[in-house]
C-alpha cells in the first residue's frame, strides 16, 4: 500500500478517489462546565479496496502534489461532511491550498458557496498552523474571506511544535484549539507559561479555548487545571459515517 519511503503508491491513491472510498469521523467537543456536547469536528477518513483504512496525512500528502485533485477530493469530502453531520455546530478543516485551487474570486469560491448553503451559524471553518510563510499568508486570507461573510473561524494546532504563530489570524478567530503536545508536555515549565498566556488571550478576548487529544481521565483533569472551555478527543464515543462504493 505504501513505497518502500513510507508514501502512499499512486495505484492505492487513484483507486480511493476515482472509487471515492470515502468516510467521516464527527469528534464531539464538549463543554467543560456542563459535560454536554456543543459541537463536532468532521474528520476525514479514507479506505482502501480492502475495507482498511489509510491514513489521511498520507493521502493529503500525496494530494499537494496536484493541486486541482488536491481541491477535487477536498470538495467531495467537505460536502459528505456537512451532508451527513449531527444537528449542531460543525467544525470542519479546510486546506488553504484546496481553497485557493480555483483561483476565483472569494466570494464565488466553491467551498465558501457550499458553506454558505449550510446554517452559517452553525459551521466553523478550522485552519491548521503552518510552518512556512507562504502558508501563513494564504492561511489569512482565508481567513479574512470567511470573517467578512460572518462565518466563525478556529485556528487548530496552537502550540504544536512546528506551528508558526500569525498574530493577525489569532485575532481573527473566534475558536482556539490548543494542541495534544500541551497534554504531552504539561511538566515543562516553561512551554506550560506561554500556555497560559495564550489561554489568557483568549479569555481576554473573547475567544473560546479547546484542548484536543483528551483521552484519558488525567487529561481530563488537566483541562480543569488549565481552565480551558472545551475539550475534545477519543475519550468521547466518535460517530462514523462511511461513503464506500
Amino acid at each position: 500500500m505504501t513505497t518502500s519511503h513510507g508514501a502512499l503508491s499512486k495505484s492505492v491513491l487513484l483507486e480511493i478517489i476515482q472509487s471515492e472510498r470515502f468516510g467521516v469521523e464527527y469528534q464531539p467537543i464538549i463543554e467543560l462546565s456542563t459535560g454536554e456536547v456543543v459541537a463536532y469536528e468532521a474528520l476525514s477518513r479514507f479506505y482502501n479496496y480492502g475495507g482498511e483504512s489509510v491514513r489521511p496525512d498520507l493521502i493529503y500528502a500525496s494530494l499537494h502534489e496536484n493541486p486541482i485533485t488536491l481541491f477535487q477530493v477536498e470538495y467531495l469530502q467537505k460536502k459528505l461532511q456537512l451532508a451527513e453531520s449531527p444537528e449542531t455546530r460543525l467544525f470542519v478543516n479546510l486546506d488553504q491550498d484546496a481553497f485557493f485551487a480555483t483561483d476565483v474570486e472569494a466570494h464565488n469560491n466553491p467551498f465558501i458557496q457550499l458553506i454558505r448553503k449550510q446554517k452559517e451559524s452553525e459551521i466553523v471553518v478550522e485552519l491548521i498552523e503552518n510552518s512556512e510563510i507562504n502558508d501563513a499568508i494564504m492561511s489569512l486570507s482565508m481567513i479574512e474571506a470567511f470573517d467578512a461573510l460572518g462565518i466563525d473561524t478556529a485556528l487548530d494546532d496552537l502550540c504544536h511544535p512546528h506551528s508558526m504563530i500569525s498574530v493577525s489570524v489569532l485575532q481573527l478567530v473566534k475558536w482556539v484549539k490548543l494542541d495534544r503536545c500541551v497534554l504531552r508536555m504539561q511538566h515543562n515549565d516553561v512551554f506550560m507559561k506561554f500556555v497560559r498566556q495564550m489561554i489568557q488571550f483568549a479569555k481576554m478576548t473573547d475567544k473560546k479555548i479547546i484542548l484536543e487529544g483528551v483521552e484519558t481521565e488525567a487529561d481530563l483533569q488537566t483541562a480543569k487545571m488549565l481552565e480551558v472551555d472545551c475539550v475534545q478527543g477519543f475519550f468521547y464515543r466518535t460517530q462514523f459515517i462511511n461513503k464506500m462504493p
